[in-house]
């Protein structure tokens, strides 16, 4: 209580407040993402919920202390905090556009609990303050420690189309297809990798296909070769997922092994119209938390590269081009 008062002043106007509360955090949030990214190569629970939930506290708790100040004002002047953070994480590189904007909708909800906790503190244990800002900053390296050995969960993306031919027509377009034209979707200009075509050295099990993308080649050896039906395969090696959009060149961790595609395929189904299903899974993981939330972002961002790939294919097939 006394270090408060000395620091957080009757005499001090809202402007000035609000300059501590969107100063302090973010400076705090940049100490602790270089912590948990460069020493603990964590990105996971410490760093996208508990991370969040103490900037907001700690702002709440500097921007209401001993002033009549709404749930509301306190939580928008937190948001204005970690729009600072994402500033100064953009600045020095640390993190690109693409995944500040992909976090922020999950912070923003954070940002509210967080809040809430800092009320707490303040009517609740307002003796305490300190103390329980001081526990909540040691639980994000504690958080880290624990959850950085844990195993990601291999999951699976499927995306079908319907193309007008017979499975015989349309195999060769499968296995290796001519360089496709440039996207209009957003996404993928701001930076995400998306192919651009994909080539095959030698047929059979053991052909090695190179599915080439923005950032560079997959390799892919083939493991399962029954056509017209079936090509699978294994990815041996792969580029990194996405350039970040920045000021400057950003080069995190999480472009290096946090996403990962292990395997996938390529099934042909006949119709009884004399169609075929055309079907394309990935299986991958990424070891990055919430998986929940990471996952709303990956399985779509797979989806819109399934959908470039096998729309790219059935125009190729429908139109007669080789």
């Amino acid at each position: 209580m006394q270090l408060l008062d000395r620091f957080l002043t009757p005499s001090q106007t809202n402007a000035q407040r609000r300059w501590l509360a969107c100063t302090i955090p973010p400076v705090v949030c940049m100490l602790l993402a270089a912590l948990l990214i460069y020493g603990f190569k964590d990105y996971g629970i410490a760093l996208f919920v508990v991370s969040p939930c103490l900037i907001a506290a700690l702002t709440t708790v500097i921007y209401a202390y001993k002033r009549d100040v709404s749930f509301w004002q306190s939580y928008y002047v937190g948001l204005l905090a970690h729009l600072v953070a994402a500033l100064l994480l953009l600045v020095f590189a640390m993190e690109g556009i693409i995944c500040i904007l992909m976090a922020a909708p999950f912070i923003a909800l954070l940002s509210m609990l967080g809040t809430a906790i800092g009320y707490a503190i303040l009517n609740k244990i307002n003796d305490h303050a300190v103390l329980s800002i001081l526990l909540l900053t040691f639980a994000v390296p504690t958080v880290a420690f624990i959850e950085k050995d844990s195993l990601p969960t291999l999951t699976s993306v499927s995306t079908s189309i319907e193309i007008e031919a017979d499975a015989h027509k349309i195999w060769e377009h499968i296995i290796e297809f001519p360089a496709l034209e440039k996207p209009d979707d957003l996404f993928f200009n701001m930076g995400v990798a998306y192919p651009t075509g994909a080539v095959i050295e030698g047929r059979g099990v053991g052909a090695v296909r190179h599915c080439n993308f923005t950032t560079g080649a997959f390799v892919e050896p083939i493991t399962i070769w029954q056509p017209p039906y079936l090509l699978g395969f294994d990815v041996l090696e792969q580029p990194a997922p996405m350039r970040e959009l920045s000021f400057w060149k950003v080069d995190a961790p999480h472009l290096h092994d946090y996403f990962v595609s292990k395997r996938g395929q390529f099934k042909l189904t006949p119709l009884p119209n004399g169609n075929t299903l055309v079907e394309g899974t990935t299986w991958y993981y990424h070891d990055i938390k919430p998986e929940f939330y990471w996952h709303i972002w990956s399985d779509y961002i797979i989806h819109k590269i399934h959908h470039r790939v096998l729309t790219h294919i059935k125009r190729n097939v429908e139109s007669g081009r080789n």
